[in-house]
């Protein structure tokens, strides 16, 4: 059985040294591990991603609750296979609709195979969506748009979310986030084509180098903002020479993002690919 464990907290010597030994006294093949040390800020993070027998699933989860209460660190334990046919989706959105709207109405059409439990903003903007399909909104903002990224993760665990998806969610995720659901369990909409086009403005930045194609990329979040490397899914569309930037933003975000978004989706709940050392690869099917 797949299972991945985070650990954050403050940063003290030994910290991993629990979380190994319990997990290969289990008898676990560890396939891939990644730690972070950061002095200036004094911040732990570890994400550990293994294999165990199916017997010790609940054993684990109760040793490292026990592991966590005696180091003070934050520890999640995750399986990718516990809901693998219908995974908890929690979607986050901030004032475009079309985005999260194609995810739920995929559900719904029967595209993506995951359980839709909550819609999170911050901005009230997608709200009556929620309403519309019936599933719990969760207001995490400001008056300024800013957003509590504390709250954020309370709500992703309340609700038991097996991934997060940003869609159009226009904020960006401190590292400790990033750390907490590491592993391949954020998947992003970028609303321009990666590594070219980063940042907050790619349609802006695109139309400036007088491109005719345009496009978006659904990428898993890892710590480092849009690096590339980590691409689920592009689509493009190309464009007459003379179309206005706003004609051209109107149909990416109406068109091309929503449908990005949904195959990119649909392909990791379907456990198509999965994120290795910050790279996407071809899941091996048994």
């Amino acid at each position: 059985m797949e299972i991945i464990i985070t650990a954050v907290g403050q940063d003290n010597v030994g910290l991993a040294d629990p979380i190994i030994h319990d997990v290969t006294n289990r008898g676990a093949n560890i396939a891939e591990i990644q730690m972070y040390d950061h002095d200036e800020a004094a911040v732990f993070a570890m994400m550990c991603r293994l294999q165990i027998p199916q017997t010790e699933w609940l054993p684990v989860q109760k040793a490292m609750a026990d592991i966590a209460a005696k180091t003070k660190l934050e520890i999640r334990v995750w399986s990718p296979e516990e809901r693998s046919p219908r995974p908890n989706l929690a979607i986050c959105a901030t004032l475009i609709e079309d985005t999260p709207r194609s995810v739920l109405q995929a559900v719904r059409d029967g595209v993506i195979r995951a359980n839709p439990v909550v819609l999170i903003g911050n901005r009230r903007k997608c709200e009556p969506l929620a309403r519309e399909f019936g599933i719990p909104f969760e207001y995490i903002g400001a008056d300024d748009g800013s957003a509590d990224d504390s709250k954020l993760v309370r709500v992703i665990d309340q609700y038991n979310a097996d991934y997060v998806i940003l869609a159009r969610y226009m904020r960006i995720l401190p590292p400790d986030v990033c750390w907490k659901f590491a592993g391949g369990r954020i998947i992003n909409l970028h609303h321009g084509l990666l590594p070219s086009f980063r940042g907050l403005r790619p349609y802006h930045d695109a139309y400036a180098e007088r491109m005719l194609t345009f496009g978006a990329t659904c990428h898993f979040i890892v710590p480092e903002l849009d690096a590339g490397n980590q691409t689920i899914q592009q689509t493009a569309f190309t464009v007459p020479p003379g179309t206005r930037l706003e004609e051209i933003i109107a149909r990416g975000q109406s068109e091309n993002e929503p449908r990005c978004l949904v195959e990119g989706v649909r392909r990791v709940c379907a456990r198509e690919v999965q994120l290795h050392f910050h790279r996407v690869i071809a899941r091996k099917h048994c």
